[in-house]
């Protein structure tokens, strides 16, 4: 029998992909804040370190470096830095863009097999969304990625994605821009009921303190519209 599944033991439980003594992988569930904000509802961070502090027996504060962020309603895979010295060797990594990050999105309309897509987009932060511009604008940002056709089911699409840059709401609005939103996204167009089908699938990197590189993956949910694409996903 396989070993059972290592969690944070919080509510709510997390599912822990990868720990040492430098670095902690979980699998956010989606709905679940990636750090405090001014609601005061639970958050990714702050679990996480109530499960260091718990497991490990640690008095006063716990150190955990914040890497990277997902969206609320987004699911999958955060990496956090247990020691300082990793916190930064892996934030030149993100900087210098050296970190592979993969993501599974469920989507609408009709995308083609495979497509590199590239625009400029703004944040609008008092209103918390992202929008296409002009390359001329001020505030305009680069945004560019591929994706990967793995399925289709029912008018649906199991897209793969590969970042190539980080921008905030990216992958929901370059998705939208081009006709084919993610499930479940309201925000960017789509009219479906339930939770956002846009989950962080994968992460590459170079581990700080062991020079080898580390290839993480975090399972998607089991719900709908997931379900539609459970043989895929278990190839």
């Amino acid at each position: 029998m396989p070993a059972a599944m290592k969690t944070t033991g919080t509510t709510p439980d997390v599912e822990i992909i990868y720990e040492d003594n430098h670095l902690l992988a979980v699998n956010k569930p989606a709905g679940l804040l990636s750090q405090e904000d001014i609601t005061g509802k639970p958050d990714l961070l702050n679990l996480c370190k109530m499960y260091l502090k718990k497991e490990y027996k640690k008095p006063g504060n716990v150190f955990l470096g914040l890497l990277h962020r997902l969206d609320k309603p987004v699911s999958g895979i955060m990496l956090f830095a247990k020691t300082s010295k990793a916190a930064s060797r892996l934030s030149d990594q993100i900087r210098k863009r050296t970190v592979k990050k993969i993501y599974l999105a469920v989507a609408e309309g009709n995308p083609p097999e495979q497509q590199y897509l590239s625009h400029y987009l703004m944040k609008d932060s008092e209103k918390n969304i992202s929008s296409v511009v002009s390359k001329d604008h001020n505030d305009a940002k680069h945004a560019e990625l591929t994706f990967q056709k793995l399925g289709s089911e029912q008018g649906l699409h199991l897209l793969r994605i590969s970042l190539i840059t980080g921008r905030p709401h990216q992958i929901r609005v370059q998705l939208s821009s081009e006709g084919f939103p993610v499930w479940g996204d309201k925000k960017y167009g789509s009219n479906k009921p339930g939770k956002i089908a846009l989950h962080a699938y994968g992460l590459n990197f170079e581990h700080p303190t062991l020079k080898k590189e580390i290839e993480l993956q975090a399972k998607p949910p089991v719900t709908h519209p997931w379900k539609n694409f459970a043989k895929l996903l278990l190839k």
